[in-house]
């Protein structure tokens, strides 16, 4: 075998060989690459004119020849010496060359090579936000930069998160993308325990080639990552956290409900009157709204404290909010995982002019589902339960946002369709906008846009509010539809204590709800049927004694039985029942 002194291309060779050692001092995987190529160009007797000659030597390829090349002609330019032209033909004489001597013989054509596209990060992917961070310290910078430094720098470009999975099933974080980066050798590692991590010249030219893209420069891309991680400081400080929280929908664990949230409730039952139950006409009162002018509130976002991550991850969404520049409020809420509220600035405004408190409740709502929570809630009744007072709420706005978490295959393909038909009522009978995300960050992002454009609707405009003197449980539904119906571009809202009052389950109840909800326990019995059963027989009272007046005859059960079919078995649509459903509704209102 020839010696580095005896071979015929030695400048190219010892540039191999600077790689070759670059390689194995960075502990790259294309160290075996390198070795291989400069093995071969030391054994190789041939002296070669221009570097994309060498491409039949094993170990060489197009990529290496164009790097070759790229220093021949630096090597050239620094020592004014004219660059060889690129022959035409790359076969050499006398190297694996067939039939050299037979000039009548034409060659096959070559099959043209696939040319591999070039590796681009998917953007805002973990990859692509790793290249990013890294860029920031610098091409000839002496040290990498350690996980925790490129995380801070990196997190800014990605939608996942680093730090915390977006499934709490799953370990998977947008970290993972390391490993495809130093599979493909774009990044290199060094150092133990402390690891430290670097873009290789591989890695760079991807940098170039995303920078070029979002066309930035690694000095703007550096002032425009100091921007982004500079805090961003809450127009108004943040509330006391309570003591205890209570449990995520996610974790589906029941604890004992704690002091706080039950001294919310009982500071807020008293605040909206029941009302007169004995009349049966409702009598809307007169009143002069509050007037809130542009300029003396803004608008929050407030979140339920119940709406965690997981059990030993209470504040991720919090802290994910703030980050990107909206401070939610953080309170327990009678009803939703969060809705907006507009704050004024003088606290003791709305307390002068025959309200109380200092939020008022905006006409924007949000019900958060994971699906497997989704699934779990329309098993035990807990969907139609919270669509209900969501309805009762007044809230004109609602938006349902189901997350789409990884399930196991067979468990969802059983609930499947029960899913399909929950949304699409959802969409369709209820009215309510349905948002899906893929993940919790995703949703957050949705809370973020939501907020700025509520800020950019509401802020400019004047806000009327109901003085909550004038409100009962029973007149407040319908004084809103005649508001809604008599103005329709002007609206009118309560405050945040009136809101939480009339949203309380336990305290506003009426006995028409229980009967409702009575009615909806039997399967198939929705809504608009319950509503109809309760429009021709007033009270539960009422309903029995229909049953009880045909007697227990044969003739008399027959006609039991068909009580309900006989009065709304002509009915169109969703509110048609038919006998068989009648005679379930009979055998559990009077064991028939």
């Amino acid at each position: 075998m020839a010696s580095e002194d005896t071979c015929a291309n030695p400048l190219l060779l010892g540039w191999v060989k600077e790689w070759v050692d670059l390689a194995r001092e960075r502990n790259s995987k294309g160290v075996t690459t390198y070795k291989n190529a400069y093995n071969a160009l030391k054994a190789c007797p041939i002296t070669f004119n221009h570097p994309s000659q060498l491409q039949q030597l094993k170990g060489f390829g197009p990529k290496l020849c164009d790097r070759l090349t790229e220093k021949l002609q630096k090597h050239c330019q620094e020592n004014g010496l004219p660059m060889p032209k690129r022959p035409r033909q790359w076969r050499i004489p006398g190297l694996n060359n067939e039939n050299e001597n037979d000039e009548d013989v034409n060659p096959r054509p070559a099959k043209k090579p696939r040319k591999q596209k070039p590796y681009v990060p998917t953007l805002r992917s973990g990859a692509y936000a790793l290249v990013l961070g890294l860029t920031t310290i610098g091409e000839e910078a002496p040290v990498g930069m350690t996980k925790a430094q490129l995380i801070e720098a990196a997190q800014p470009h990605c939608d996942a998160s680093f730090t915390a999975p977006s499934d709490p099933t799953r370990f998977y974080t947008a970290w993972n993308s390391m490993k495809t980066l130093l599979e493909k050798d774009l990044v290199y590692e060094r150092g133990r325990p402390l690891r430290r991590y670097a873009l290789t010249d591989e890695g760079w030219e991807v940098a170039r080639r995303i920078q070029k893209t979002a066309d930035l420069t690694p000095a703007e891309l550096a002032a425009q990552q100091r921007r982004e991680l500079q805090p961003v400081m809450p127009e108004n400080p943040p509330p006391p956290k309570p003591p205890t929280r209570s449990p995520s929908v996610e974790i589906m664990e029941i604890e004992q409900p704690e002091k706080p949230e039950q001294v919310q409730k009982s500071a807020y039952a008293d605040v909206v009157a029941n009302g007169d139950s004995a009349s049966g006409s409702v009598e809307l009162p007169t009143f002069r709204p509050i007037r809130l002018a542009p300029g003396t509130f803004t608008v929050h976002l407030v979140l339920d404290i119940r709406e965690i991550r997981s059990k030993t991850d209470r504040d991720y969404m919090q802290e994910e909010l703030t980050k990107k520049g909206v401070k939610p409020i953080m309170r327990a809420l009678e009803l939703g995982d969060a809705l907006w509220v507009a704050k004024c600035h003088d606290p003791n405004f709305l307390a002068r002019t025959g309200s109380e408190g200092d939020e008022v409740v905006l006409d924007w709502i949000v019900e958060r589902k994971r699906l497997d929570d989704l699934i779990g809630s329309i098993r035990d009744g807990r969907f139609h339960e919270q669509k209900f007072r969501l309805k009762r709420s007044g809230v004109k706005n609602v938006v349902y946002i189901v997350e789409e978490m990884a399930m196991d295959s067979m468990s969802f393909q059983k609930y499947e369709e029960a899913v399909q038909s929950a949304i699409a009522s959802t969409q369709v009978v209820n009215g309510y906008f349905l948002k899906k995300t893929q993940k919790m960050d995703d949703t957050i992002r949705y809370l973020t846009r939501m907020t700025m454009l509520l800020k950019k609707q509401y802020e400019s405009k004047s806000l009327f509010v109901i003085p909550t003197g004038v409100l009962t449980a029973r007149n407040f539904l319908p004084l809103l539809d005649h508001l809604r119906e008599k103005e329709p571009t002007l609206g009118h809202y309560i405050s945040y204590p009136a809101f939480a009052s009339m949203a309380s389950k336990s305290d506003m109840i009426t006995l028409r709800d229980v009967y409702l909800k009575m009615l909806m326990c039997t399967k198939q019995v929705t809504g608009e049927k319950a509503l109809e059963i309760q429009k021709r027989w007033k009270t539960p009272y009422e309903f029995v004694k229909a049953y009880e007046k045909y007697g227990d005859s044969e003739e008399g059960k027959k006609r039991k039985r068909d009580m309900v079919f006989a009065h709304m078995g002509n009915l169109v649509g969703r509110k048609k029942v038919a006998r068989t459903l009648s005679h379930k509704i009979a055998e559990v209102w009077n064991n028939v």
